[in-house]
């Protein structure tokens, strides 16, 4: 390779990434998720559009495996433990029970009503029975719904991938099926494995970091990604499910308090949207809009079957036990939305030389797309007419925090939406706990220092500082008045 050939590589690469940062902005504004806006980037540049010309499946499949630990590890690095270790059992059912059943009906009506052989049936049924965190939350980022359903949608999104995996790669082997009991058994050794090597990994580089002074607050988020790998990469090696691993480790290390962790998570922010842009554009490439004009029809009855009946029936019988309120069930039920795991997924029987596996990618791809397109702008709307989230604004409430380390401190940084609660308080009202104070109010492009009788409004933007030991119950009393008014705490709002 060239230096010029190099500088032109460069000059492509970042321009790909300015447009769809660009396309970030649009997505927000449209509700769609931005995993179309990148596929459709993927698809203008490739063959049937600017004519560049990429087929190499195996090197899709690879990266998109690469992107997935990435996106995985971010997300288990900004879940919070306390928010979904309730609901940990019921969405351990949803993603393993719940997969069973989605597959399973998915697989029928495949071949029931498309007429595909059994084999490619399952093998459809596995690829799209796997939700995708980053479609869900780009278009419920904006409806605030309780930290019970968010949380379980957060820990279903995470372990799901994994017992997805382990189907797709038996049902996409060109030698004939081992049963179901088997199947069953590597299941719960892979997932028990991955578990294990997860636990372990996070927990050990949680001492470790604690224990060892970096010289650099830059190494950390390195160190933390490096981890985050190395527990993917030891449950794979063990044969175990590695994408378990790595969330399992991610959200460890993001609940361990570790140092530098506002800068830990904002790097492997970028570092997940890096690799959702690149994952999904390359998908884009791989697909061939001339040749999908036959996969239409049966992706839109598969996707039917899997939208109404499949994915219902499985919430249905995973989550009634639990006894989550219908309302809850429905939403759900909705917000199984397909992103980035099911098409990376199809390229493996693609790589495997498994027979009709275009027809299966093509049909898969068509399917994310269109019920993509139809799930995530209704999905708000959904939410709203079934009541969910109503008065849980504090999902909504920005806060960012900085460590202040040397003064054993940190700094908050906190914007009031349009609908927060807090506008209209007064800052002596916010009755913040002791170690803490509103030190500026950003409004209109000015700032000032407020008082005890300053009256708080939409749209301003409040540096909090508070001491480390106050953190915590600061950023809990700021999203409860957010919720609940400035009578937070006495009404139980």
């Amino acid at each position: 390779m060239t230096v010029d050939h190099l500088n032109k590589l460069l000059l492509e690469f970042s321009a790909i990434l300015l447009v769809a940062v660009v396309a970030v902005r649009l997505a927000t504004r449209s509700g769609l998720p931005s995993l179309l806006l990148y596929l459709g980037i993927g698809v203008a540049i490739g063959q049937n559009g600017l004519g560049v010309t990429f087929n190499n499946a195996e090197l899709t499949q690879v990266l998109g495996y690469a992107a997935l630990v990435v996106i995985l590890a971010e997300g288990g690095l900004k879940t919070n433990w306390q928010e979904i270790k309730p609901v940990v059992p019921a969405a351990t059912v949803l993603a393993t029970v719940g997969v069973g059943i989605s597959v399973f009906v998915t697989a029928a009506g495949a071949h029931l009503l498309v007429g595909l052989d059994w084999r490619l049936s399952l093998l459809l049924g596995a690829v799209v029975s796997s939700t995708d965190a980053a479609a869900v939350f780009s278009v419920l980022r904006t409806v605030p719904l309780p930290s019970r359903l968010s949380g379980l949608l957060e820990a279903e999104s995470g372990f799901n991938d994994a017992p997805v995996v382990i189907l797709v790669v038996a049902f996409a082997t060109t030698g004939p099926l081992d049963s179901w009991y088997v199947l069953v058994g590597t299941i719960v050794m892979e997932l028990a494995i991955g578990a294990a090597v997860g636990l372990a990994v996070g927990r050990l580089g949680a001492y470790g970091l604690r224990q060892i002074a970096l010289p650099a607050s830059g190494l950390y988020p390195i160190a933390v990604l490096a981890l985050a790998s190395l527990a993917y990469a030891g449950g794979a090696l063990l044969h175990g499910s590695g994408f378990l691993a790595v969330y399992i480790c991610s959200v460890l290390l993001g609940n361990a308090k570790l140092p530098h962790g506002p800068a830990v998570r904002g790097f492997a922010d970028g570092l997940a949207w890096i690799g959702q842009i690149g994952m999904f554009v390359l998908l884009g490439l791989l697909c061939t809009p001339a040749t999908m004009g036959s996969a239409v029809v049966p992706a839109l009855v598969i996707g039917l079957v899997l939208v109404l009946l499949a994915r219902p029936l499985s919430v249905l019988l995973t989550l009634t036990p639990f006894r989550l309120p219908w309302r809850e069930q429905a939403l759900l039920s909705w917000a199984g939305l397909r992103g980035a795991v099911p098409i990376v997924l199809a390229t493996i029987p693609l790589v495997s030389g498994m027979p009709h596996a275009r027809d299966g990618f093509n049909i898969v791809f068509v399917l994310v797309v269109v019920f993509t397109l139809v799930q995530g702008p209704t999905l708000p709307w959904l939410a709203r007419r079934l009541r969910i989230g109503e008065g849980a604004l504090g999902q909504d409430l920005g806060i960012e925090s900085a460590p202040l380390e040397h003064l054993h401190g940190r700094l908050l940084s906190v914007t009031l939406s349009a609908e927060s609660r807090i506008s209209g308080v007064e800052v002596s009202e916010l009755r913040l706990p002791a170690g803490a104070a509103v030190t500026l109010v950003v409004r209109a492009e000015s700032s000032f220092v407020p008082d005890k009788a300053t009256v708080l409004r939409a749209g301003d933007e409040l540096l909090v500082v508070t001491t480390d030991a106050a953190g915590e119950a600061t950023e809990q009393r700021l999203r409860a008045v957010d919720r609940g008014g400035k009578l937070a705490g006495w009404l139980h709002a």
